[in-house]
């Protein structure tokens, strides 16, 4: 059988999974030119991919066009008329093993997500680094006919910022730093005091840029702008294009295990994470950064870490994990990035 010549890559979940395919994606562009992709994903996504060529987004509206049986069956009748010829699901969940047959597409590759040795991550039979999930993506391009090297990595370079953005944040000769302080769950957040004293004590000597969504959120970095000059929150006053135009002029990111720290490596920038009782072993550490990029929690504080794959579970106790990192030591590891 003949190569493929038009892949449909499906990847519909949450925006840090997304990001994750971006840098396996844009290996896939270099060395395979030739071929084209077509990203089934969520509308509001489609910025995450502007940069790469030979690659277009197909929307999908899961909610509401594309939702349900009917929904699916309709969706398939408009990726019909792509004309793909091969299947890249680095999605694997119960909707995509709906909607791969009623493509008829002949050849398909569908993700490892490795479910067995993450299970004995999580229940402490094994404590060693699995597989990441981008090489797991990877591995989808590969049974497909196209083995990837993502060890030599390209990126775009940092956006223009634009008249919106250059007023919000203003003109600086310090280096620029941003943090993203909340993740999904709770257990992976580092404790809001201590990201505060971080925030005060990095601000003194470069731009803080603070991200974020949600009302409550913007609550509190309305607040932690407050603190003191050289702070500045970001959160609701930007596009999505906008706010990817910022993080690639950043100097470093500073995020919890969540979305803005692979938003941030997928273009280049150095990325320093904080884990509560997640942990990158499990496979998710944001892409080509150092492993002593990410502070891990106390293991001998939380031995029980990782607790979950995703962070939604893990004992009462263990709430506050990532607090058991000093904040000394996120001061001094994001200087000494800078540095």
């Amino acid at each position: 059988m003949s190569k493929p010549k038009h892949i449909l890559v499906i990847r519909l979940s949450a925006m840090g999974d997304v990001a994750m395919t971006v840098p396996v994606l844009r290996a896939f562009t270099q060395q395979y030119p030739s071929v084209k992709i077509t990203v089934l994903t969520r509308a509001f996504f489609a910025p995450l991919f502007r940069d790469l060529k030979n690659v277009t987004v197909f929307p999908a509206d899961v909610k509401n066009k594309h939702k349900g049986l009917v929904g699916l069956y309709k969706l398939s009748r408009e990726l019909k008329k792509e004309n793909c010829d091969a299947i890249a699901d680095l999605h694997k969940v119960l909707r995509t093993k709906v909607l791969k047959p009623l493509l008829g597409v002949p050849k398909v590759a569908t993700v490892d997500k490795g479910r067995k040795a993450k299970k004995e991550l999580t229940q402490g039979k094994i404590f060693e680094p699995l597989k990441t999930t981008h090489q797991r993506y990877a591995d989808v391009f590969e049974t497909l006919g196209f083995p990837l090297d993502l060890s030599k990595p390209n990126y775009p370079i940092p956006e223009a910022l634009n008249p919106n953005v250059s007023r919000i944040i203003g003109s600086t000769n310090k280096k620029r730093i941003g943090i993203a302080p909340f993740a999904a769950h709770e257990g992976k957040k580092y404790p809001l005091e201590l990201m505060e004293q971080v925030i005060k004590e990095l601000s003194k000597d470069y731009q803080v840029l603070l991200f974020g969504g949600g009302k409550k959120e913007v609550q509190v970095l309305n607040y932690l702008e407050s603190e003191a000059d050289g702070i500045i929150n970001m959160a609701g006053k930007l596009s999505f294009n906008e706010e990817l135009d910022v993080i690639s002029n950043l100097d470093v990111m500073l995020s919890m295990d969540s979305g803005n720290a692979h938003l941030a490596a997928m273009l280049g920038v150095n990325v320093v994470t904080i884990w509560g009782v997640t942990h990158p072993f499990a496979g998710f550490a944001p892409f080509n950064q150092p492993a002593d990029y990410a502070l891990v929690a106390d293991r001998k504080l939380y031995p029980k870490i990782p607790t979950s794959i995703y962070g939604n579970k893990y004992p009462d106790d263990y709430k506050d994990a990532a607090g058991s990192v000093p904040v000394e030591r996120v001061v001094e590891k994001v200087r000494t990035v800078l540095r």
